[in-house]
């Protein structure tokens, strides 16, 4: 798909990979609607893009319906949806204060999940009806889960389900949606300079960045919107999970 003048939906667009993406989506000329949490950030983006935010929890279906409902009315039916919007703990299975509280573990395993798979359907269940583009495409959706997914940590019991939730039902919602000429793939992203990590000094994020066997640094999230868009652009990758990582696997600590 041609990015140019289609419209873009980026949950998590307000900051790191999620703002990258809607920034090179963009870039190739999409109009692009950020749906976000946090308003402030995402609105600033979204005027520099001349877009558009919304407030939106991916776990309320209400919220992402008024995502879809806004960025319709604003800027067009989405045909891309970019799936950004996530959280990570780190926590034992059982730790020095005893077992892993089920209310975090359900947390996380909502926003990035749930959230993910509950932007999904909404958003294909309106793309469906677009009349198609070339090659009877309607729509792709690129989701971002983790070598996490494959490589879990110690701390890291609740993200790994969560991200390895995104990859098992990549494929089979790509089957799903096939009728309708919808497209499904999923990042894998290794060690990347997302927020959180540059919150980390400089001695400890080179230090990470050593971990991966080459390029021996963090990913940059321009790296990350490279792939998401070759994946818009792309029409026979479908069903697909990419690890994006350097060649990196996570040792268990």
């Amino acid at each position: 798909m041609n990015p140019s003048g289609v419209v873009a939906l980026v949950s998590g667009g307000g900051s790191g990979l999620g703002e990258a993406t809607a920034r090179a989506l963009a870039a190739r000329g999409a109009r692009v609607a950020i749906a976000d949490i946090g308003m402030e950030r995402a609105e600033d983006v979204a005027a520099d893009l001349q877009g558009i935010a919304v407030k939106c929890d991916v776990r309320s279906e209400e919220d992402v319906q008024e995502a879809l409902r806004t960025a319709t009315e604003k800027l067009g039916a989405p045909r891309i949806l970019v799936n950004c919007a996530g959280i990570a703990i780190a926590m034992k299975t059982v730790g020095k204060d005893g077992p892993h509280p089920l209310d975090l573990y359900r947390r996380v395993i909502e926003i990035n999940l749930l959230g993910t798979f509950n932007m999904i359907r909404l958003f294909a269940a309106q793309a469906q009806e677009l009349e198609p583009l070339d090659g009877g495409e309607r729509g792709v959706i690129v989701n971002t889960a983790s070598v996490a997914a494959f490589d879990g940590q110690v701390g890291q019991v609740a993200y790994s389900a969560s991200k390895g939730g995104v990859v098992g039902m990549t494929l089979p919602i790509a089957r799903d949606l096939s009728r309708s000429g919808i497209r499904v793939c999923t990042i894998a992203p290794g060690i990347f300079k997302t927020p959180m990590m540059a919150g980390l000094p400089e001695d400890a994020q080179a230090s990470l960045g050593q971990q991966v066997p080459f390029p021996p640094r963090l990913g940059e999230p321009s790296e990350y919107a490279a792939l998401a868009c070759h994946i818009v652009e792309n029409q026979m990758l479908n069903g697909e999970t990419i690890r994006l990582d350097g060649a990196i696997r996570m040792a268990p600590r």
